[in-house]
């Protein structure tokens, strides 16, 4: 059986573990909730760092942990990346990158040091020591090292937590085309919802030790009864396709079922499916098409829910003609004197669109 299958019941002081969650053979599954939800000690489990009361771990059908079995964590083939690079610093970039190597046989490696080091542009680091990498660049290694294991399942437990702005959002790019180039499911925990946004395609939703929802994570992010539409910079996901490029203005255009939506010029082949993230934020609402605007993205939609999230805001749940959900948060007054209710046709106006792959 394909897909990662984690069942644990665990007791780690005054906190009770119990969670039970299945995700795909392929692409990254989220573990998002707050501090204290259980999401690293889950993460543990999975990587036997730690050994649970009761449970089942099972990654494409090799069992790891049930009843009967326990495989020590050197015996299972993963990569693993904390919070903090944790780079050996005796050793130069190139040396932790061959540390992580030798620990795979040769006839297994599946991931050549050559791919790792273009994709993660860590060429010009290969000889420094690691006391002079920014941190940034020692967390980019430590991810190649991870993957240079040839793991059949990536654990990232917040990798960018202790990196700065500026630094995460140098490192995210790396990550959304690490899973591109390499085809390994990864386990990533986070409690940031863009990290989340911007690089999972499932999630498992936790909270104080248990799992309160779990799917795909474009749903998830736009559900208002889940934690992370309550966020300031809480957002959608859609996915399309690159259908044209307009060279005159340097815009791209991608197609979602009969709908289209503009972004910055990318070069990308025509057909390349595409993600791109929509802040609530960024959605302004009307009860017509308007065409005397500067806004180019405009959208048919239907609203599925509302929720009062302030005195004076309202987030409202909208739902385009292929199926897929946006947010938009507007104020109160607006949403009364609009009428605003449920099953109610409007467009959607979106003022800025990130392109995500």
């Amino acid at each position: 059986m394909s897909g990662i299958e984690v069942n644990l019941k665990h007791c780690l002081g005054d906190f009770d573990l119990e969670v039970d969650f299945t995700a795909p053979a392929q692409g990254v599954t989220a573990l998002f909730g707050p501090s204290g939800s259980g999401k690293t000690s889950v993460l543990r489990a999975v990587a036997g760092l730690e050994r649970t009361t009761q449970g089942v771990v099972r990654v494409n059908g090799e069992t790891w942990q049930d009843e009967n079995r326990f495989l020590p964590v050197h015996r299972r083939p993963i990569g693993y990346v904390f919070q903090e690079a944790s780079l050996f610093p005796h050793l130069s970039v190139r040396e932790n990158l061959q540390y992580g190597m030798q620990r795979v046989p040769e006839a297994q490696r599946q991931i050549p040091f050559h791919d790792v080091v273009e994709l993660f542009g860590i060429s010009a680091l290969l000889p420094r020591s690691t006391a002079r990498l920014s941190g940034g660049e020692r967390q980019r290694v430590a991810i190649a090292r991870a993957l240079l294991t040839s793991p059949r399942l990536l654990l990232m437990d917040e990798p960018l937590s202790a990196l700065d702005h500026a630094a995460k959002q140098t490192i995210l790019p790396y990550l959304e085309r690490l899973h591109d180039e390499f085809a390994i499911p990864s386990l990533y925990v986070s409690h940031d919802p863009n990290e989340v946004a911007r690089l999972a395609d499932h999630m498992v939703v936790l909270d104080s030790g248990r799992v309160t929802a779990q799917g795909d994570a474009a749903p998830l992010l736009t559900r208002l009864d889940m934690p992370l539409s309550g966020y300031d910079d809480a957002s959608a996901l859609l996915v399309g396709k690159v259908t044209s490029h307009d060279h005159s203005y340097h815009l791209t255009w991608i197609t979602l079922q009969g709908n289209r939506i503009a972004v910055p010029r990318e070069d990308l082949p025509v057909g390349r499916h595409a993600r791109v993230q929509i802040q609530a934020r960024d959605v302004s609402l009307s009860l017509r098409a308007h065409s005397d605007t500067s806004i180019l993205n405009i959208l048919p939609v239907r609203v599925i829910d509302t929720r009062d999230i302030s005195p004076t805001q309202v987030l409202v749940r909208l739902e385009l003609e292929d199926g897929q959900t946006l947010l938009s948060r507007i104020t109160r007054r607006s949403a009364m004197g609009m009428g605003i209710r449920e099953g109610m046709q409007l467009y959607a106006q979106v003022k800025s669109v990130a392109l995500l792959t």
